[in-house]
């Protein structure tokens, strides 16, 4: 994971304007290379066509609906359009904005993409005091809320884990406002508040 990781950040620096399926399979290709195996370019392509046979976490979905009957709900995502209409149908949410990689020509961390965020939610209405950004990557996603003053809710799947998986390590430890476990255990105390 922390190869797929160091290949994909580098790739996403190097080419922010290629579409994330495709940019994969350059990471496909960059895994085999250094790990000294063949990968046929059907491989590369199928792995970077992958994302939409990638799982949600059983809690994402059910906890989404449930904050979406009490807030909007915006995604900023490093995936392209075609990948993200697959995840989405997973969710089962209606979503008020989505934002990708592909519209935005960049990936996160990129502060383009969080001002390109900020910049239309500000057409719906919603002031950046008003966003709580809610994410795991604290490389991709933590860091840059804390240039940006966002108030900020870590999702650390990795709890129990050592590393960051498949991200990148972000350096300095970012500040977060709010730090759960689970998106199940952010819905619980959400519900924990309405009832105080």
């Amino acid at each position: 994971l922390q190869a797929h990781a160091r290949h994909e950040s580098s790739q996403q620096n190097w080419t922010p304007q290629k579409r994330y399926s495709d940019l994969l399979a350059v990471v496909y290709k960059r895994l085999a290379e250094e790990w000294g195996v063949v990968a046929t370019p059907e491989e590369c392509i199928a792995y970077g066509q992958s994302v939409k046979d990638w799982p949600a976490f059983a809690d994402t979905a059910p906890a989404l609906q449930y904050l979406k009957k009490h807030y909007k709900l915006a995604i900023l995502s490093n995936v392209d359009n075609t990948s993200f209409s697959f995840s989405n149908r997973k969710l089962g949410v209606d979503f008020d904005a989505v934002y990708t990689a592909e519209d935005i020509g960049s990936y996160k961390p990129s502060p383009r993409n969080f001002d390109y965020m900020l910049e239309k939610l500000a057409t719906l209405g919603i002031g950046d005091k008003e966003v709580l950004h809610t994410a795991e990557s604290l490389f991709h996603d933590h860091a840059v809320t804390n240039g940006l003053g966002l108030k900020s809710c870590w999702i650390q799947r990795r709890h129990a884990d050592q590393g960051f998986g498949a991200t990148m390590h972000p350096g300095d430890m970012p500040k977060v406002d709010f730090r759960f476990d689970s998106m199940a255990d952010l819905v619980k105390a959400h519900r924990q508040e309405l009832r105080a």
